[in-house]
Order: C-alpha cells, then sequence, then structure tokens
C-alpha cells in the first residue's frame, strides 16, 4: 500500500473546451485518487462552437446555450474560473490572476483567438460569427439588411471548423428565402483553399454543388487581403469586389499568453510544436491539445477531444511505468448543416493509415438528430446537469 505520505501529482489543463473537458473526464476514469486534477478557464461556462449558428439563424439567446462551468464535479477534479496571465515552459509554472502552479503535468488546451485587424478594414466594416460577440452583431445586421451584395470571406488559413463557412451561406440563404429578400440579394464565397474540405473530395463537391444550387458564387484560390470600409469594397490579388454586407471568418492566432511564453518555437504558423503521436511539447511533462497545437488535423472539437484521450493514457502510462500507448490517431466525425433541417457528415482519420481518409455522408434529418445527441451526450459526460440540446446544436 501506498505510504499515506506520497504526494498527489497534479495535472493542471489550461483551456475547457473539446480538449480540456473530455481530458478532465478520462484522467478522472482512468486514474481514480492517483492525480489532483484542476481545469482553468477565464470563462465560467462552456458553449459549443456550432451554437453560435443557433444564435445567428435560429434566435437562441446565447444564455440559453451556455453550460456553466460549476457543473463540472468528478472525483479528484477542481475547475477554477481563473485568467492565465503567464506560462514558463522550462519550470512547468503558471500564473493566473488569482494564484501560481507547478503541476507534475501541464496540458495546454487554450484553443485559438482571433486576430481581426490582421486583415485591414475588418474590424471598421466587417462581421463574424465565430464569436458569440460576433454573431449577436451580426444577427442583429441581418435584421436591417434588405438586400444587396454579401461576400463571406474565409481570411486566413488555418481556422476553425472547416464547414463552417459553408454552413453559415447555406444557412443565410435559408434565412433570406424565408424573409422574402433573397431574389434581391447576391451571395459570394471567396477561400484562399483550392477546396472546401482538402482531405475529401466527396465533401468538397457535395458543399460545392450545394452552393451553385443555392446561387451562391463559389471562388477557391481567392483571398480578401483588405477591405476599404469608406467604399464598401474587398481587395482580392484578382480585383475589388463591392459589397452591401461583409462576413469574414476572422484570422485565427494563438492566445498572447502562449505566444509570449516560447512554445510556439519551431512550431508551424505560429502554433505549438507537438509530436503528432503524443501531442507532447518539446518540455518535459507539457502537452497542447486542440486548436492551439500544430498537429495536421483540422482545428474542430471533435480531434480536441481525440487528442485529450491520446494524452490521458500516456500520463496514466507515465504514472504507471508501463509502455507508451498508440499513437494519436487524428479521428473524428463533423457535422455539416446544409439547411431545412438537413445535416450531412464527413467521417475523418488523418493519422492512423498512409494517407487521410474522409468519407461523406449524405444529408439527413437522421444524422440532424445523431447532431442534436453528439452535443447532449458530451454533456452527460463533462458536466452533472443532465440536461438535452434542443434543435441541431
Amino acid at each position: 500500500m501506498a505510504s499515506e505520505n506520497v504526494r498527489t501529482p497534479t495535472v493542471l489543463i489550461l483551456g475547457a473546451g473539446f480538449g480540456g473537458l473530455e481530458l478532465t473526464a478520462c484522467l478522472s476514469e482512468s486514474l481514480p485518487g492517483e492525480v489532483r486534477v484542476i481545469l482553468v478557464d477565464r470563462n465560467d461556462g462552456f458553449t459549443f462552437g456550432f451554437s453560435k449558428l443557433e444564435i445567428l439563424f435560429r434566435d437562441q439567446p446565447p444564455e440559453s446555450l451556455r453550460i456553466s462551468y460549476r457543473d463540472v464535479v468528478r472525483p479528484g477534479v477542481e475547475f477554477r474560473q481563473e485568467q492565465v496571465t503567464s506560462i514558463d515552459p522550462q519550470t512547468r509554472h503558471v500564473v493566473t490572476d488569482r494564484r501560481g502552479y507547478d503541476p507534475d503535468f501541464l496540458i495546454v488546451a487554450l484553443g485559438a483567438d482571433y486576430d481581426p485587424a490582421a486583415t485591414p478594414g475588418f474590424v471598421e466594416d466587417g462581421h463574424e460569427y465565430y464569436s458569440i460577440q460576433g454573431a449577436c452583431r451580426l444577427r442583429d445586421r441581418l435584421a436591417r439588411f434588405d438586400g444587396g451584395t454579401i461576400l463571406l470571406g474565409v481570411l486566413s488559413v488555418p481556422f476553425k471548423c472547416p464547414p463552417a463557412p459553408y454552413e453559415g451561406a447555406m444557412l443565410l440563404h435559408e434565412l433570406l428565402a424565408r424573409r422574402g429578400i433573397r431574389e434581391r440579394t447576391s451571395m459570394h464565397v471567396l477561400t484562399p483553399m483550392d477546396s472546401p474540405i482538402p482531405v475529401s473530395a466527396d465533401t468538397s463537391a457535395a458543399l460545392v454543388e450545394a452552393l451553385a444550387r443555392r446561387g451562391i458564387d463559389y471562388s477557391p484560390g481567392r483571398r480578401v487581403h483588405a477591405l476599404d470600409p469608406a467604399n464598401h469594397v474587398a481587395r482580392t490579388h484578382t480585383g475589388d469586389l463591392a459589397y452591401d454586407l461583409f462576413i469574414g471568418i476572422p484570422t485565427h492566432c494563438v492566445p498572447p499568453v502562449v505566444e509570449a511564453s516560447g512554445l510556439t518555437v519551431d512550431g508551424g504558423d505560429g502554433w505549438i510544436h507537438v509530436d503528432p503521436r503524443t501531442l507532447a511539447t518539446p518540455y518535459p511533462g507539457i502537452y497542447a491539445i486542440g486548436d492551439c497545437a500544430d498537429a495536421p488535423v483540422p482545428r474542430a472539437g471533435v480531434f480536441a477531444e481525440n487528442a485529450a484521450r491520446t494524452v490521458a493514457a500516456h500520463i496514466a502510462a507515465q504514472l504507471h511505468g508501463t509502455p507508451p500507448p498508440g499513437k494519436y490517431l487524428g479521428q473524428g466525425s463533423c457535422y455539416i448543416e446544409f439547411g431545412h433541417g438537413l445535416v450531412g457528415k464527413v467521417d475523418a482519420d488523418f493519422l492512423s493509415g498512409p494517407k487521410p481518409v474522409a468519407p461523406f455522408v449524405t444529408p439527413s434529418t437522421e444524422l440532424a438528430t445523431e447532431k442534436a445527441e453528439f452535443a447532449a451526450a458530451r454533456i452527460r459526460r463533462w458536466f452533472t446537469d443532465q440536461r438535452t440540446v434542443t434543435g441541431t446544436s
């Protein structure tokens, strides 16, 4: 029997999104009584990323979609609402606005921030729906929109949830048609990518065809690099485009505290460098999962969740002195809203085989039900408050 004087190892998880919440659940289940888990997030509650579509297009108030972190109640787990102010990877010392930490294991799951100012003119004359505040602001703008030209531009790569720009375009088409103003509105989607979902030709073809069927112009390989707010013109390398409403997927970046830590040194495009097999950083005892890491997978919650399971298994192996478990597989299913109650799905597997595979499942109402259960199952798993999820969010 272990001595009562043996200190219980501490696992500090920074960020309570998909990755942080799943890791908390995994550690509580796999290492009961063996570790102390502290989960830190600056917010007081969790909102699914796809719930922003509910705010924007289905008039759901943000507070109805937020799940309080006070409902994260598991043995050996403590949630603390704190702002991370510094991370020293050399010593694993973390400082928040409340206290300092020196954990045995540190997992950085702080996600990606947005940098709207990276595109000149976007702050002054653009809208986005990737943040809750942005979705509310765009919702109010759309309520006043009475027709004209709408441009929807992907401003930089990578970005969270690759299908989201196309979901937004299709749901916007549905909203404008319902309001009777679609016929006097032109819509145009622009992206620097050559296809919507490069890893899945079938999914890309389905999205391009869906845009065309709705009369939405689509320009791959074309990036908006600036807006002219005075003249409502989007600048591209192949010409200017006038608009009445510009909606952008903003440039993504690591949170400032991560950039200042030095964790992004040698990371791809300014993200935290990790071993793609284990999600370990070059610093002992420190891992990074989710949108802030440079693992070769899309930035989406399901991949952060898959990464969390990998990290939980590696921590358990280190504590038990057992061989390292299998590598990170980069697997996950992404649901895609097509409007009119139909949802499609792409099942992606990036790392288990010689090359990524991502078969597409045709949109259906059955998949809409499956998406709702996907969310409800995670609420049941991550939170003690057993509630249902309305709609398809």
